[in-house]
Parts: structure tokens; C-alpha cells; sequence
């Protein structure tokens, strides 16, 4: 797999991690560093440890699938991006401002933000990705993004959110085709 489309694969993982950091940046009174920080690098420790652990796990029963492979690769990015999309437009629960972002908080929202991510590392195990470099990028990614996005929301609000998650699950269905199509012998 070529590393512009890890890096597409990262961003896509991520714009679920970065809507969240928009609305925590929206939703706290104060913005501090070690919230940011907190929520940046909670999140892209999750993000790179959960495809890891996909990896891990399908790696162990690969070769019963392997004929069907890019099917499941497919399906699982189409899965998660639909999921992603779904969820993008649906309505907003309300929630309280709050002074800081706790830890238990903090690790809900970190698995909440990486079980997509944890898909992607089972469709890993079936395509030629170095999981390393790739959890790597992934969680780099996530942590540059979510910072981004805890700022954004602080700065701007929450009109970013929902877009930048529907582009993610857009990408997330591209990418999954194009695998699918390419093993089939379309490209």
C-alpha cells in the first residue's frame, strides 16, 4: 500500500477524532494545554493501537480468508465509512459546558473515537501494509489532528465537525473500493 493512501487511510480514521476534539473545544469553558494535550494524544494513542490490535487479531486466522480478503477489506472500510456518515448526520445530543476533560472521559472517548480504527487494522492484516509505519502515521495523524480540531472548536465552533466527519467516511468507501476493484483486475 503506498503511503499517500495510508495518509489518506490516517485522515479518514481521524475526522472522527477530530469532530469530537471540535465539540470538546466548542463545549469547555477554558481552554487549557493540558486538555488539549490530554485529548490529543489520548486519542492518537487509541487510534494507533487499535488498528495494531486489529492487525494482531486477523493476523492469526488470515490464512482461512485470504481468497476472500479484499472482499473484507471492502467491506469493513465501507462499513466504518457509512457508520461515519450516519452518524455525521445525525441530530446532536446537548451537552453541558464543562471546566476540563476528565479522565475517565477522557479514555471513553478515546475508545469511543478509535473502534473504526480497530476495523482498519483487520483489513491491514490482508493487504501489504507495514503495521508499524502505518499505526505510526495513523496515530500521528490523529493526535496533529485532534489538536487542530480542539482549537478549531474553541476558536470557531462547531460548523467544522459534521463536514470534516462525512469527508472522512467519503474517503473511507473510496478507498475500500478501489482495494476491491483493484484485486478484481478493474485497475
Amino acid at each position: 500500500m503506498s503511503f499517500l493512501t495510508l495518509l489518506i487511510i490516517a485522515v479518514g480514521v481521524s475526522a472522527d477524532a477530530f469532530a469530537v476534539a471540535v465539540a470538546k473545544g466548542l463545549h469547555l469553558k477554558h481552554l487549557t494545554v493540558r486538555d488539549a494535550g490530554g485529548l490529543a494524544i489520548g486519542f492518537g494513542l487509541f487510534q494507533a493501537l487499535m488498528p495494531l490490535a486489529g492487525w494482531l487479531l486477523a493476523r492469526s486466522f488470515s490464512s482461512y480468508i485470504t481468497g476472500i480478503d479484499h472482499w473484507i477489506a471492502f467491506g469493513l472500510l465501507g462499513l466504518i465509512g457509512v457508520k461515519m456518515i450516519r452518524e455525521a448526520l445525525s441530530p446532536d445530543e446537548d451537552e453541558d459546558t464543562s471546566d476540563s476533560i476528565g479522565l475517565r472521559e477522557l479514555l471513553v472517548l478515546s475508545v469511543a473515537t478509535s473502534i473504526d480504527a480497530l476495523a482498519v487494522g483487520i483489513s491491514f492484516a490482508f493487504l501489504s501494509v507495514s503495521i508499524l509505519p502505518a499505526v505510526a502515521l495513523i496515530g500521528a495523524i490523529t493526535t496533529a489532528l485532534t489538536l487542530i480540531g480542539v482549537i478549531i472548536g474553541r476558536q470557531a465552533g462547531g460548523r467544522i465537525g459534521r463536514p470534516a466527519e462525512i469527508a472522512g467516511g467519503v474517503i473511507l468507501i473510496v478507498i475500500g473500493t478501489r482495494i476491491l476493484l483493484t484485486h478484481l483486475g478493474v485497475f
